[in-house]
């Protein structure tokens, strides 16, 4: 009898440990955000980006989306515009504590812009971030999270993209923000968007990314969606 209460107490103490650091360090998603830095956006409204972005990052509901789920969050941000033209920010950073996107968002601030007179060049952007995903830390889930106030306009479209890279498991959000051109929140709805659950945020000018961005980023951190569909 004692022996079988002393395995008892051995099993129940097995189950109730805690798992293994491998698992509680699962990566739940890769997100990889891009930031248009085409011809069409002056200095004034480049700086309302990156000091949106910034700010956006070290938001409380942003924080507590990013903090709140089963596992961390890796997280990666570049500029993208011509067709050659994109540069990584921030490499793939594991945010595991606020203080993790804290020092992304100081990253953010620093950043110098790296080309002002190139086109939209939104497939090479979709292409850029394939490539970028098969560098990133094994994780459940992976969405580009892509902004832009324009549409494509040098090389091939976002269609191509998705046919020849692969994306198909990458959910793509977009944050469309007028001025620039016309009807860009249908042509992300329409052209650039992938994905289960996949959404456009809308920003009516520069002026409002800041908040778009806060809306986007807690919502893409909140909300995972399991499963995968075919694009249209």
């Amino acid at each position: 009898m004692i022996r079988r209460a002393l395995l008892a107490l051995a099993v129940a103490a097995g189950l109730a440990a805690p798992a293994p650091a491998t698992a509680q360090e699962q990566c739940r998603l890769a997100l990889l955000l891009g930031l248009d830095v085409s011809a069409s956006v002056d200095a004034e409204e480049y700086a309302q980006q990156i000091q949106g972005l910034a700010a956006a990052l070290i938001d409380p509901n942003v924080v507590e989306a990013a903090l709140s789920g089963n596992g961390p969050v890796a997280l990666s941000i570049y500029e993208w515009s011509g067709r050659f033209q994109q540069d990584i920010l921030v490499d793939w950073t594991m945010i595991r504590s606020e203080a993790d996107l804290t020092t992304v968002a100081e990253r953010v601030l620093r950043a110098t812009r790296a080309h002002e007179d190139f086109p939209t060049a939104l497939g090479y952007a979709l292409g850029f971030a394939a490539s970028h995903f098969a560098e990133a830390p094994p994780c459940l889930f992976q969405t580009l999270d892509i902004s832009g106030d324009g549409q494509n306009n040098d090389g091939f479209p976002p269609e191509a993209a998705y046919a020849h890279f692969p994306l198909a498991g990458v959910t793509v959000n977009g944050l469309a923000i007028g001025g620039a051109s016309r009807e860009i929140e249908q042509y992300y709805l329409d052209e650039v968007i992938q994905g289960p659950g996949a959404f456009v945020e809308f920003a009516r000018s520069h002026d409002e990314f800041a908040e778009a961005m806060r809306r986007k980023l807690e919502r893409e951190l909140r909300v995972v969606i399991l499963g995968q569909l075919d694009r249209d």
